[in-house]
């Protein structure tokens, strides 16, 4: 049976039916259908998005939260001193040829790069030239506004991996420092995914890197008290998401054996917000080799309790052996696992089900490891026995959300229910929660699972089923837009 609505025909008809194509298989009569697929038949773009949102869904495991805010999150955030505690922005918009030829265009600040964006003492720290490039996020023209906004956002036919990785994060600049910030991006999307049914948030928020208004260093246990406090606040409670905090380490960096070394004693101590360890980084880059931490990883494993890892691996063009070499590290979770196809001997080894891949659909689209859906691996892995989660990875970044993640794995691959159910049942039975924790997690997702398709069996006998929030990568996706 072959089941594929592709994006072109869900734009060019809104209202296309999720029709099935048979040739050779017996026919089912009505009796022996199951709901999920005779709805799938007859349900609109709009009524499965809308079905999806509402589903209950499990965790969304891999997360980097300064990727995961909303261009419109960030520049409310950044722009509202009560709310940011007292921190002040520039950013520039102009260039007025202050500084001398042959500048490093390739480091963390290009000079010709608009919209960088800085906190008030470091803009305090520019010569007059260079402060005349920038200026007050809150006095920026509507024109200027819709420009910073959209210079954070991957949503150009021309923009892809280069300024994802070279441009975005870099324009963020000091924001990223500003732990009140980044605080309230947790619980802005713990508030979003609590709203589609997402019941665990576990992202990517080290405690390092943050400074206070007069560019003074925060220590990063005052720092994880900061998000500590934060997810104790009535609003996160409110959201319906339980979140935990993985210590993220950039993999190609000089310092990242120590990085590693200091991950593990931090994270040994904050155990109630910090549940592990990930390895980040463009894969591309081969100074963040997986081996290169195995000696490292040996060593602190003799003294420091179990503290479950993943890696970035197989998000990468080429076949190799990455993923292989995380699982040698003592990975027990993959993100992206794109080439995997590519190394039959770790295929077969993650088919004993001891290990998950973090499968991120539009991430792999919109970075272009994948030229479109039909190349991706995700349903190989679904159905050969490996486990598998869906997630967003930089979500805030590409404009989506998790529904979007699910419409285009039921659209490209016509999910079974079973398979759409495992999904949630497999993002939190993999997560790195202690086991009390997991155990309830997993219960109360079983029980919203029964609820959802005994109220879904009665309501489809009427339409609507539910308004849905779309996210502008949908409008752009696929024309289900919100209307005005």
């Amino acid at each position: 049976m072959l089941f594929l609505v592709t994006a072109c025909a869900l734009a060019t008809n809104s209202s296309v039916a999720y029709s099935s194509v048979t040739n050779n298989s017996p026919t089912k009569t009505a009796s022996n259908v199951h709901w999920f697929e005779s709805f799938k038949t007859s349900a609109t773009t709009e009524e499965m998005y809308a079905f999806l949102q509402a589903l209950p869904k499990g965790g969304d495991i891999h997360n980097h939260m300064s990727g995961s805010g909303l261009p419109e999150w960030w520049f409310e955030l950044a722009t509202d001193s009560s709310i940011n505690s007292g921190y002040q922005y520039y950013t520039k918009t102009q260039v007025k040829h202050c500084q001398p030829y042959g500048g490093n265009e390739f480091g963390g600040t290009p000079y010709l790069m608009m919209f960088h964006t800085i906190q008030r003492s470091t803009y305090e720290q520019l010569s007059q030239c260079s402060k005349s490039e920038y200026q007050p996020l809150t006095r920026l023209s509507e024109e200027e506004k819709n420009g910073w906004l959209n210079s954070i956002r991957l949503d150009k036919p021309y923009e892809g991996r280069e300024e994802f990785f070279q441009r975005h994060w870099q324009r963020l600049g000091d924001l990223t420092g500003n732990p009140f910030i980044m605080s309230e991006l947790l619980v802005k999307n713990m508030q979003a995914f609590g709203e589609e049914g997402v019941m665990y948030l576990e992202t990517q928020m080290g405690p390092k890197g943050y400074m206070d208004p007069g560019g003074n260093p925060i220590q990063p246990n005052i720092v994880a008290d900061i998000f500590r406090h934060r997810l104790q606040e009535k609003d996160a409670k409110s959201s319906g998401v339980t979140a935990r905090l993985q210590y993220a380490i950039l993999r190609f960096a000089k310092s990242a054996n120590e990085d590693l070394k200091d991950a593990y004693q931090f994270v040994d101590k904050n155990r109630d917000i910090y549940v592990g360890v990930n390895l980040v980084g463009r894969e591309d880059n081969d100074k963040g080799h997986p081996l290169r931490f195995l000696n490292t990883l040996r060593e602190l494993r003799k003294t420091t309790p179990t503290i479950p890892l993943s890696l970035h691996a197989g998000e990468v063009d080429e076949p190799n052996q990455h993923i292989r070499e995380s699982l040698l590290l003592g990975a027990k979770r993959i993100g992206h696992g794109v080439n995997l196809l590519g190394d039959p001997d770790t295929l077969l080894l993650m088919q004993s089900g001891r290990y998950l891949i973090e499968i991120n659909l539009v991430s792999n689209l919109l970075l272009e490891y994948i030229n479109d859906y039909s190349e991706h691996p995700f349903p190989e892995y679904l159905r050969t026995g490996i486990p598998v989660a869906l997630t967003t990875d930089d979500r805030g970044m590409w404009d989506s959300n998790m529904t979007d993640e699910y419409f285009t794995a039921v659209t490209e691959f016509n999910l079974s229910w079973e398979e759409l159910i495992t999904l949630g049942e497999n993002s939190l039975q993999h997560s790195f929660l202690d086991h009390k924790t997991k155990t309830l997690l997993l219960k109360n997702y079983r029980e919203k699972v029964k609820r959802f398709e005994k109220k879904m069996k009665k309501k489809l006998e009427k339409k609507p089923l539910f308004e849905p929030k779309y996210s502008k990568y949908s409008c752009r996706q696929w024309q289900l837009c919100t209307k005005n």
